[in-house]
């Protein structure tokens, strides 16, 4: 079948990397794919979409993203709306994969009433802001309204995570009838497979050669990921061990970082801020890396002692299954993704998002090495058993194949 995939903004992301992967897995089962997008970076983006795997088209890109940092999901939603115009007027396709905004669905429907859709909701879109102001509330409900009616046309609904799916219901009460599927994210295991560890080293000068136990972070520079949670429970464990035992541990804070998004560029000087001026943590201690690439991100994995991660109520969370497949130890938030992917003392601890209690675990791993082993080699289990590529592939091939079936 002839499927497209119809996406916001095809940068660096969980969500980006779940249709990535979707596209890739339909490819492999033999359906046509391409990619349409409102904006796509060559040097912010995932290789398959640059090295000629995934075909992409860029659509509506001179739409501005807002107006004085204002109505930035007006315009999501406006720029999507365009994408799909262009899509269906230029392409007849069998299946439209779409996620994060559901607004282009009527439009869809309209132009090419033929064409089966998937929406793949990561999470409700109206739960991803706050409303402080009664400006901001009266802006935000008849998109809130157009979001929820939208997402009832599609033909079939995704999610994420048993988490979602329930947050789902609770918000889109007037979908109570909407079936859903719970599709998780694969992990692409091709990059932690490769053998060719020359790609995969760290540059000198990234670590000190002091830093021995090695704690990750990784997560796109947004405040609603709560990296300070990592550097304040860094700053705790230093109360909780030696100095000389301190001098050999270290916290790397690596995410996403797209200059254009002025929260990334906001949030990544706080972090810095509070980690060398409020706690007095310098290089020795703390390395910050901006968008590290899929090699160096690797490289990262395999130097980590354990991967933090501190989101509260995480939608899914891709960091911690490429943890876990590395043979690393997850800290995870006790809410959420994580609750459906981290073994609670066997594959790493889900905590409450305190600096003391993250602190703790982190003790844990640094007095007792052996501990991180067995974890790590549980963890990879774990993924190899439920979250493989393959059994994603096919799942996802299925519900194609079964929605394009009904008439």
């Amino acid at each position: 079948m002839r499927v497209t995939f119809l996406h916001p903004d095809l940068g660096i992301g969980g969500a980006e990397r779940l249709v990535v992967d979707a596209a890739v897995a339909l490819q492999k089962k033999g359906h046509q794919v391409n990619v349409v997008t409102a904006h796509h970076d060559a040097s912010h983006s995932f290789p398959e979409t640059n090295d000629g795997t995934l075909k992409v088209q860029v659509v509506g890109d001179w739409l501005p993203r807002s107006v004085f940092n204002k109505f930035y999901a007006f315009f999501a939603y406006l720029r999507m709306v365009v994408a799909a115009f262009y899509l269906c007027c230029t392409q007849s396709p069998d299946v439209i994969f779409c996620d994060q905004i559901s607004a282009c669905i009527p439009f869809i429907r309209i132009l090419r009433p033929r064409v089966k859709i998937l929406f793949y909701c990561h999470f409700p879109d109206q739960l991803l802001t706050k409303r402080e102001t009664l400006l901001k509330k009266i802006y935000r409900y008849p998109i809130d309204k157009f979001e929820e009616w939208t997402t009832g046309l599609a033909h079939c609904v995704c999610v994420n995570s048993h988490f979602t799916a329930s947050t789902f219901r609770e918000t889109f009460r007037s979908l109570a009838n909407v079936q859903l599927d719970v599709l998780f994210p694969t992990l692409n295991t091709e990059l932690f497979d490769d053998t060719d560890e020359s790609k995969y080293r760290l540059p000198s000068d990234l670590l000190p050669q002091s830093a021995k136990v090695i704690f990750l972070s990784l997560n796109r520079f947004e405040r609603k990921k709560n990296i300070a949670l990592a550097i304040h429970a860094f700053d705790e464990l230093r109360t909780k061990v030696s100095t000389g035992v301190f001098e050999k541990c270290h916290l790397v804070v690596a995410g996403g970082y797209d200059s254009r998004v002025q929260e990334n560029v906001d949030h990544f000087k706080e972090l810095s801020e509070l980690a060398d001026l409020d706690l007095n943590l310098d290089s020795r201690a703390i390395t910050f890396v901006k968008s590290p690439d899929d090699n160096i991100k690797r490289a990262l994995m395999e130097a980590a002692t354990a991967v933090i991660y501190t989101p509260s109520n995480e939608h899914f969370g891709i960091v911690p299954i490429e943890a876990m497949y590395a043979s690393r130890p997850v800290i995870a938030v006790n809410s959420g993704g994580p609750k459906e992917t981290v073994v609670n003392e066997k594959t790493g601890f889900l905590t409450e998002p305190t600096p003391a209690d993250f602190a703790q675990s982190m003790l844990r791993l640094v007095n007792d090495p052996e501990l991180a082993k067995r974890m790590g080699r549980a963890g990879r289990t774990r993924v190899i058993d439920n979250f493989v590529f393959d059994s994603f592939a096919v799942h996802l091939d299925d519900l194609v194949k079964r929605m394009c079936s009904v008439q």
